[in-house]
Protein backbone atom coordinates (compact mmCIF):
# COMPACT_ATOMS: atom_id res chain seq x y z
CA UNK A 1 0.00 0.00 0.00
CA UNK A 2 1.48 3.56 -1.01
CA UNK A 3 1.36 6.23 1.86
CA UNK A 4 -0.74 9.32 1.09
CA UNK A 5 2.14 12.16 1.16
CA UNK A 6 0.62 15.77 0.79
CA UNK A 7 2.28 18.25 -2.07
CA UNK A 8 3.13 21.48 -0.49
CA UNK A 9 1.72 23.97 -2.42
CA UNK A 10 1.92 27.72 -1.85
CA UNK A 11 4.17 30.68 0.00
CA UNK A 12 3.92 28.68 3.33
CA UNK A 13 4.17 32.06 5.64
CA UNK A 14 1.67 31.14 7.95
CA UNK A 15 2.41 31.01 11.97
CA UNK A 16 6.27 32.07 11.40
CA UNK A 17 5.38 35.64 9.64
CA UNK A 18 1.79 36.12 11.92
CA UNK A 19 4.70 35.63 15.27
CA UNK A 20 6.66 38.17 13.26
CA UNK A 21 4.04 41.04 13.10
CA UNK A 22 2.88 40.31 16.89
CA UNK A 23 6.44 40.82 17.39
CA UNK A 24 6.54 44.35 15.69
CA UNK A 25 3.31 45.12 16.94
CA UNK A 26 4.67 44.61 20.61
CA UNK A 27 7.70 46.64 19.40
CA UNK A 28 5.72 49.51 18.11
CA UNK A 29 3.34 49.27 21.17
CA UNK A 30 6.51 49.54 24.33
CA UNK A 31 7.60 52.47 21.74
CA UNK A 32 4.62 54.15 21.95
CA UNK A 33 3.93 53.88 25.51
CA UNK A 34 7.45 55.08 26.32
CA UNK A 35 7.41 57.94 23.93
CA UNK A 36 4.02 59.16 25.57
CA UNK A 37 5.57 59.21 29.03
CA UNK A 38 8.65 60.54 28.09
CA UNK A 39 6.29 63.74 26.31
CA UNK A 40 4.08 63.35 29.17
CA UNK A 41 7.14 64.66 31.53
CA UNK A 42 9.00 66.60 29.66
CA UNK A 43 6.24 68.47 26.89
CA UNK A 44 8.32 70.06 24.47
CA UNK A 45 7.33 73.68 23.52
CA UNK A 46 9.53 74.49 20.11
CA UNK A 47 11.45 72.82 17.72
CA UNK A 48 14.74 72.99 19.64
CA UNK A 49 13.04 70.83 22.40
CA UNK A 50 12.00 68.31 19.92
CA UNK A 51 15.13 68.04 18.12
CA UNK A 52 17.15 67.69 22.04
CA UNK A 53 14.30 64.70 22.41
CA UNK A 54 15.46 62.94 19.20
CA UNK A 55 18.67 64.11 19.09
CA UNK A 56 20.03 61.43 21.38
CA UNK A 57 21.44 58.41 20.02
CA UNK A 58 19.03 55.84 22.26
CA UNK A 59 15.75 57.98 20.81
CA UNK A 60 17.15 57.91 17.75
CA UNK A 61 17.65 53.98 17.69
CA UNK A 62 14.69 53.53 19.29
CA UNK A 63 12.49 55.51 16.58
CA UNK A 64 14.47 53.78 14.19
CA UNK A 65 13.74 50.56 15.34
CA UNK A 66 9.65 51.63 15.81
CA UNK A 67 10.35 52.55 12.24
CA UNK A 68 11.86 49.66 10.55
CA UNK A 69 8.97 47.41 12.79
CA UNK A 70 6.20 49.50 11.14
CA UNK A 71 7.53 48.90 7.93
CA UNK A 72 7.59 44.91 8.51
CA UNK A 73 4.47 44.69 10.10
CA UNK A 74 2.73 46.99 7.53
CA UNK A 75 4.61 44.58 4.35
CA UNK A 76 2.92 41.38 6.19
CA UNK A 77 -0.13 42.93 6.20
CA UNK A 78 -0.24 43.99 2.73
CA UNK A 79 1.51 41.26 1.49
CA UNK A 80 -1.65 39.15 2.68
CA UNK A 81 -4.15 41.54 1.14
CA UNK A 82 -2.39 41.63 -2.00
CA UNK A 83 -1.79 37.54 -2.57
CA UNK A 84 -5.28 37.25 -1.78
CA UNK A 85 -7.49 39.58 -3.43
CA UNK A 86 -4.75 40.04 -6.82
CA UNK A 87 -5.03 36.67 -8.96
CA UNK A 88 -3.49 37.66 -11.92
CA UNK A 89 0.56 36.82 -11.06
CA UNK A 90 1.76 40.06 -12.94
CA UNK A 91 -0.71 42.52 -11.45
CA UNK A 92 0.30 41.06 -7.81
CA UNK A 93 4.19 41.05 -8.36
CA UNK A 94 4.07 44.55 -9.22
CA UNK A 95 1.20 45.94 -6.29
CA UNK A 96 3.89 43.85 -3.89
CA UNK A 97 7.16 45.44 -5.71
CA UNK A 98 5.54 48.83 -5.63
CA UNK A 99 4.50 48.64 -1.57
CA UNK A 100 7.91 47.45 -0.72
CA UNK A 101 9.83 50.10 -2.87
CA UNK A 102 7.26 53.03 -1.05
CA UNK A 103 8.13 51.18 2.62
CA UNK A 104 11.62 50.78 2.27
CA UNK A 105 11.30 54.50 0.91
CA UNK A 106 9.23 55.20 4.45
CA UNK A 107 12.11 53.80 6.12
CA UNK A 108 15.38 55.53 4.64
CA UNK A 109 13.17 58.83 4.99
CA UNK A 110 12.80 57.94 8.73
CA UNK A 111 16.63 57.44 9.24
CA UNK A 112 17.35 60.89 6.82
CA UNK A 113 14.77 63.14 9.23
CA UNK A 114 16.80 61.30 12.27
CA UNK A 115 20.19 61.07 11.28
CA UNK A 116 20.11 64.73 9.34
CA UNK A 117 21.17 67.73 9.81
Amino acid sequence: MKAYRKSPVGAHYGLGDWLLQRLTALVMAVYTVAIVACLLMHAPQGHAEWKAIFGGGLMRVATMLFFAALAYHAWIGMRDILMDYLRATSLRLTAEAAVGILLLAYVVWAAAILWGR
